[in-house]
C-alpha cells in the first residue's frame, strides 16, 4: 500500500480494532521493521534507521499510554527532552538552572499547549496527554504521529486537547489515530481508513463520510457527513 503525508497536512487513521493503525505506527517509527516496502521521509529513505535516528531525522510520536515521570514538573520534564536533543542530558546533574535557553524553549512549548507547570502527577488527564505532546515537540519534529491521543481522556477535556492539536504549527505534518468519529470529522482534513492491515480508502471528510464501504465496516451503516 502507498500512503503519502504532505506537509502540514492533518490526517486522521481510523479502522476497527485490530486493523493495523498501531502496526502502521509503529513501522513508521522503526519499532517494527518492516518486512517490505520503502518509508521515506522528505524523500530521503528512513527504512533502515532505528527509532531513535528517525527522531534525529524529524518523526516523533505519541503513545496510547503514557510513560511520564509523576514527580517531575512539567517544565522540567519538557526542559530534559529539549537538552536530550541537544546531546546535554547528561549534564542535568548540574541543575536545570545552568540550561537557560533549554528552559526558556520549554517554557514557550508548555504556553503553546496551555500546560501549566505543576508536578505531572498533579494534572489532569488531559493535561498529561497534552505533556506528552510537548515532549514530543521538544525534538522539533517535522511528523508527529498520535496514537490515540485522546483515549482515556474525558469528555469535558477532550476539546481542549484536540484545540490544541489543532493549533499545532501549519508546518507540521501530524497523523492521528482516534476511534470518535465527532472529533476525527472535526479535525481531520484528510482520513484515512484501514481494515485487515490495509488501506480501504483516502480521502476528505466528506468522501468518507460518504463511502458505503466505510459505512458497512466501520461506522455501523450511518456515516456522518462533514
Amino acid at each position: 500500500m502507498a500512503l503519502e503525508l504532505p506537509k502540514g497536512a492533518r490526517y486522521a487513521l481510523i479502522g476497527p480494532n485490530g486493523a493495523g493503525k498501531t502496526t502502521l505506527i509503529n513501522l513508521l517509527t522503526g519499532m517494527l521493521a518492516a518486512d517490505s516496502g520503502t518509508i521515506l521521509l522528505d524523500g530521503a529513505d528512513i527504512t533502515s534507521l532505528k527509532p531513535y535516528q528517525r527522531v534525529h531525522r524529524g518523526l516523533a510520536r505519541t503513545f496510547q499510554i503514557n510513560t511520564l515521570f509523576p514527580r517531575l514538573t512539567a517544565l522540567e520534564s519538557v526542559t530534559l527532552a529539549v537538552l536530550e536533543r541537544d546531546g546535554h542530558a547528561h549534564n542535568w546533574w548540574r541543575g536545570l538552572a545552568a540550561h537557560r535557553q533549554a528552559i526558556d524553549e520549554a517554557a514557550g512549548i508548555l504556553r503553546s499547549l496551555n500546560i501549566p507547570d505543576r508536578e505531572t502527577a498533579e494534572l489532569a488527564y488531559g493535561q498529561q496527554r497534552l505533556l506528552e505532546i510537548a515532549l514530543a515537540l521538544a525534538t522539533r519534529p517535522r511528523v508527529l504521529l498520535l496514537d490515540e491521543p485522546g483515549a482515556g481522556v474525558p469528555r469535558d477535556e477532550s476539546a481542549a486537547l484536540f484545540s490544541a492539536i489543532e493549533s499545532l504549527s501549519g508546518e507540521l505534518t501530524i497523523l492521528f489515530i482516534e476511534h470518535d468519529m465527532n472529533v476525527v470529522f472535526r479535525f481531520a482534513s484528510r482520513i484515512i481508513v484501514m481494515v485487515g492491515g490495509r488501506i480501504l480508502l483516502e480521502g476528505s471528510p466528506d468522501e468518507v463520510g460518504r463511502d458505503p464501504r466505510v459505512r458497512e465496516v466501520y461506522l455501523g451503516g450511518h456515516a456522518r457527513a462533514a
